[in-house]
């Protein structure tokens, strides 16, 4: 996996936890999580793995084949490249895209291999798609909590994140992470023929045989008639099945003509043309020689594409870029929460000054549809403020989270929900939100401590489920809250610096384990920072009840040389559904977030082409172009150099955002010019 750059120099170095850290209330410290797995041991239910073959050339069927399941299907593939460019070392074996037995470092061989490439795993579980952007959901929670804080208990997740924000976990009416699973539609039932021995003693003569094996002939022709049709029947079932609340229909990605319409299963609709032109680029801010400043936070409502800037929050016209709205700062922003509530409400975690030695202690609630700051707050220990690592939105609540412990806020009043506690000897690192709220507990010695994962009450604090992990893992991000998704490097057993090695896949009603799934870090690009950003995951993507995850690069069969692809893991199981997204010769696909049933992904161009947006059905993972940037030289040089592995990308109703996330003096340096954002949009968009 790739390494993603390092922090602004502005923004404090991690620092030790120490103890009497804090958090919300928690259950007593001698209470045994449930069900917790060893995890340098293979879980009784992880899925065992195939063998992983050369993703250079296509896949073969086993033999004897088998009938496709319902809704498989090919990605689409590129057009005829242009003459060769120079390729990459060959690609060392095992293939990329297949994942190695779960497990610690080291952990046991592969079992005998299953079925190739393409092939479908054996059927999930899954439920009907989730519902258009800004519905509202029901709280996943149930019942309310008892509230120790004395505050009247409100439905903690009746709303929804705001439209357009990347990589939202998925509960219905969102986009991005988490939606709930849709079951995949199981393999055709095989008919196996039945008959026996004629009788003993018993003798037929050759006419009565002929005429027998006519007849079974016969029946065997229309038997496999009935069988043929009932295949196609499930396939059309699932199909219709997958177009979620928008239904099926609507022209999936023929780019070469017709009115257009919504992707199945989605509500991002696929144009008549994909063409896209550059809307508008917003100029990089001037800053001090040698000073870099951090620019965290990008978000889209349904009236404006929000960027942070040196200092300060800027709303801009999402089709021309000119300026709505503008929010000063004293000093730059620290971190941003991905996650806003139903009517647009976020938080940010800044400065108090542009100073060297100011520090991330102010967390400020920001309205992104008025663009005003709602409130500003500090929390102190003793008589000074304390520094935040990571902030987020779940419900009405903001988090925020450090070796200091976390506290929370009423997103509306700035109302304190909950705030460190001297007496506590653990403290909550980090909290993910969206759907539903999850803190990452430390406890224990620095060198050693014990990570929980906890779902946790946005308004009490009260700890609804709690999974522990193994001794020996130092750091978790969360992938996911609903559903419960967290990667960890497992024994710093990745050995690429991104963070995974593994994913737990965790019951948050429960807090039992689901499966643990193995990602090696030479076979799959995604990055988890997870040190102090407990949700700064890129190129990830959970919806379905799977994760989709991107291979690395490797050696491709064009004439450009490289490529990757994206495939899916079985929360449930832990398998590999054999679902594969090819990215094309050329082109490297990264999931971005997910769109109802269908994910959306970014395709990073060659030099000679330019970038694409597809929706990748949820059934069939058939690749529809959403966008298409032009491939001139000026157009490919601005998108190039805001790689996603380093930038923030979102996409929504045909338009594609990419911004920076830091800005240094390079900018003022008299080289080519640099931009802060840059937005590209089809036609009509």
């Amino acid at each position: 996996m790739t390494q993603p750059p390092p922090p602004p120099p502005n923004q404090p170095p991690n620092q030790p936890p120490q103890q009497g850290g804090f958090g919300p209330p928690q259950p007593p410290q001698d209470a045994t999580p449930q069900d917790s797995v060893p995890q340098d041991s293979v879980p009784q239910n992880a899925a065992p793995q195939p063998p992983a073959p050369n993703l250079s050339k296509a896949p073969e069927p086993q033999s004897p084949p088998q009938p496709p399941a319902p809704g498989q299907g090919a990605g689409a593939s590129p057009s005829t490249p242009p003459p060769p460019a120079p390729s990459g070392p060959p690609q060392p074996e095992p293939g990329y895209g297949y994942p190695q037995a779960p497990g610690g470092p080291g952990g046991p061989a592969a079992p005998p291999a299953g079925p190739g490439y393409g092939y479908p795993a054996q059927p999930g579980a899954p439920a009907p798609g989730p519902s258009a952007y800004g519905h509202p959901q029901p709280s996943p929670y149930g019942q309310p909590q008892p509230n120790p804080y004395g505050q009247p208990q409100t439905n903690p997740y009746g709303q929804p994140p705001g439209y357009g924000y990347p990589g939202q976990p998925g509960q219905p009416g969102q986009p991005g992470y988490g939606y709930p699973g849709q079951p995949t539609v199981p393999m055709q039932p095989q008919v196996v023929g039945s008959g026996g021995p004629a009788g003993p003693g018993r003798k037929i003569n050759a006419q009565v045989a002929i005429i027998v094996a006519a007849v079974v002939a016969i029946a065997l022709i229309v038997g496999g008639g009935v069988w043929y049709a009932n295949s196609g029947g499930g396939k059309k079932e699932e199909e219709a099945s997958s177009g979620g609340a928008n239904g099926g229909g609507g022209d999936k990605g023929d780019t070469g003509g017709g009115t257009g319409g919504t992707t199945s299963g989605g509500s991002e609709k696929a144009p008549a043309d994909p063409s896209s032109d550059v809307l508008f680029k917003l100029a990089m801010p001037v800053v001090k020689k040698d000073d870099n400043v951090g620019v965290r936070g990008s978000w889209l409502t349904d009236k404006a594409y929000v960027k942070t800037g040196v200092n300060g929050i800027t709303g801009y016209d999402p089709a021309k870029g000119t300026k709505l709205w503008s929010i000063a700062l004293p000093g730059p922003v620290c971190e941003a929460s991905r996650f806003a509530t139903d009517d647009h409400r976020t938080a940010v975690v800044f400065q108090s000054s542009t100073a060297k030695t100011a520090r991330c202690d102010q967390i400020a609630a920001i309205d992104l549809a008025a663009g005003k700051q709602l409130w500003k707050k500090t929390v102190t220990s003793g008589d000074y403020a304390i520094d935040f690592d990571n902030v987020t939105v779940s419900a009405n609540t903001v988090a925020v989270g450090s070796t200091e412990g976390g506290a929370a806020f009423d997103v509306d009043s700035g109302k304190v929900l909950w705030s460190p506690k001297p007496a506590d000897t653990c403290y909550d690192a980090g909290y993910g939100g969206g759907p539903k709220l999850v803190a990452v507990r430390k406890c224990g010695a620095y060198d050693n401590p014990e990570l929980h994962i906890q779902t946790i009450d946005p308004v009490s604090g009260k700890v609804l489920s709690e999974y522990k992990l193994a001794t020996g893992i130092d750091y978790a991000s969360v992938v996911s809250t609903e559903p419960l998704v967290v990667a960890a490097d497992v024994g710093d057993s990745a050995g690429d610096g991104s963070g995974i090695s593994d994913f737990f896949s965790i019951d948050n009603k429960t807090g039992k384990l689901r499966t643990r799934i193995s990602v090696p870090g030479a076979e799959y690009a995604a990055d988890c920072e997870g040190i102090t950003r407990i949700e700064a995951c890129t190129g990830l993507a959970v919806g379905n009840d799977r994760i989709y995850v991107p291979t690395e690069e490797h050696d491709g069969s064009g004439s450009h040389g490289r490529t990757n692809e994206v495939v899916a893991f079985d929360l449930a199981t832990g398998k590999q559904t054999g679902q594969r997204a090819d990215a094309g010769d050329g082109y490297t696909i990264y999931p971005l977030r997910m769109d109802g049933s269908n994910l959306i992904a970014y395709k990073r161009p060659p030099y000679d082409k330019g970038g694409q947006v597809v929706s990748v059905d949820g059934g069939s993972f058939k690749e529809t172009v959403l966008l298409e940037n032009a491939a001139t030289d000026a157009v490919h040089d601005l998108e190039t150099g805001l790689s996603p592995e380093y930038s923030e990308v979102l996409f929504a109703q045909g338009r594609l955002y990419m911004s920076e996330v830091y800005v240094d003096d390079d900018a003022s340096s008299g080289g080519d010019p640099e931009y802060l954002a840059v937005g590209f949009g089809t036609a009509g968009s």
